[in-house]
């Protein structure tokens, strides 16, 4: 967004802002790009005061302002240069010589109970409501704590107390005047790995392939004896082995309720609604999940979890989206968009930078081996670079325009 910017002669300031945004990021990858005032703002809170001084008719103080920045930035942007010169790379080749270790011989990968897609058209929002994570939903309006504790919050907890009632009160109102919609989809194929990809299969006897899903390898030089993962190690390299996909939203009909709120100028209930259904859709993600471990592919049909044990993920197998740490590159959306042909069964859409709509929308990919982990990709090498671009029929100048993110050059 920044060079769009600079290439089209912009000159209002930009300002940074969010969860998943950091001073850092901004200095190191956003500022340079751009030649007008760039700014990350810790908080919504303070984005008047930016805005106020940005906009300021005292030419001394605004320029004095924006000076500072750019000189705290460079400052960032050294610091960071002096500690990234620590981290060590290997070449892509190494780091696959040294790829997490799985004994498949002695492992017999679980069946899924079908091969192919199920549809959820209509999914209940009261049994959703169960498996809410609220701790998010309190961050989302800047208070910080966990979920009871944060209601009892010296503090925050009048705050939080108050907003959790009202929350409370409008997913009653969304449960039982049917405001949203929830649909998911979910889908497993035969499939084995093929170095840092995931074949995946037309049946069951793999006489034909269906496509490919290509992932990244850590390529940061590690301690003996810890692996430089891939998210393709949890796959079989031969023989039977299945990989599975979803998609979920609750997000369908919220327009409509959104447009109605901002029509009253009702700002709080709009944030609240929205709010409140990306809550639902991370249950809906963290629900299906639990069936899909118990019933549809049946891993783990014994499992006996609370919602804090689910919200800990202490059970097998893992659910990692295109776009998150151990696969940060957003266009693989578009394959798991073909496995499962989202769109038709679950009305979701990508945008032409892969985001979700509606926002309200997970997707990603089940893993069921008892090995499966999380972990961040972390910055990756020019080879590596090249090699994942002629992987996916991909300019590298491209690729690199994806994967900026995660690159330790340039």
């Amino acid at each position: 967004v920044a060079k769009e910017m600079q290439r089209q002669g912009f000159t209002i300031p930009l300002l940074i802002g969010g969860a998943t945004t950091s001073k850092t990021h901004t200095a190191v990858k956003i500022e340079p790009q751009y030649n007008s005032p760039v700014v990350h703002v810790l908080d919504a809170s303070r984005s008047v005061a930016v805005a106020s001084t940005l906009l300021s008719e005292n030419e001394d103080a605004r320029s004095n302002y924006i000076l500072d920045l750019k000189q705290d930035y460079e400052r960032v942007r050294t610091l960071r240069g002096n500690r990234k010169a620590t981290k060590k790379y290997i070449s892509l080749e190494k780091a696959r010589a040294n790829k997490k270790q799985i004994d498949w011989a002695n492992y017999e990968p679980p069946a899924p109970q079908f091969i192919g897609t199920k549809v959820f058209d209509k999914y209940s929002i009261e049994e959703l409501s169960e498996y809410i994570d609220w701790t998010p939903f309190f961050s989302s309006w800047e208070l910080a704590g966990k979920f009871p504790a944060i209601l009892k919050d010296e503090i925050v907890g009048t705050e939080a107390q108050k907003l959790y009632n009202d929350a409370r009160t409008m997913l009653r109102q969304i449960i039982d005047e049917n405001w949203l919609t929830a649909k998911a989809v979910i889908g497993f194929f035969p499939a084995n790995s093929r170095e840092d990809d995931i074949v995946v299969y037309e049946n069951k006897q793999r006489t034909s392939e269906k496509t490919s899903l290509h992932h990244l390898r850590q390529q940061r030089k590690k301690a003996p004896g810890q692996p430089n993962f891939c998210l393709s190690d949890f796959t079989a390299p031969e023989g039977e082995d299945y990989i599975g996909a979803f998609a979920v939203t609750t997000g369908i009909g919220i327009e409509k309720w959104i447009k109605h709120f901002e029509a009253d100028h009702d700002d709080y209930s709009a944030i609240m609604l929205k709010a409140l259904a990306d809550r639902l859709a991370e249950a809906f993600a963290e629900r299906m999940h639990e069936r899909v471990r118990k019933e549809f592919w049946g891993y783990a049909n014994e499992e006996n979890f609370d919602n804090e044990a689910l919200i800990k993920e202490q059970y097998q197998g893992i659910r990692p989206a295109p776009g998150y740490p151990a696969c940060p590159e957003h266009t693989e959306k578009r394959r798991l968009w073909q496995l499962l042909d989202v769109a038709t069964h679950t009305g979701i859409e990508l945008t032409e930078s892969c985001a979700m709509y509606p926002a309200a929308s997970v997707s990603g990919w089940y893993f069921a081996h008892p090995d499966a982990k999380y972990f961040g990709l972390g910055a990756i090498s020019k080879d590596q670079v090249a090699d994942y671009a002629k992987r996916k029929g991909m300019a590298v100048e491209e690729a690199e325009r994806w994967l900026a993110s995660v690159l330790n050059y340039g």
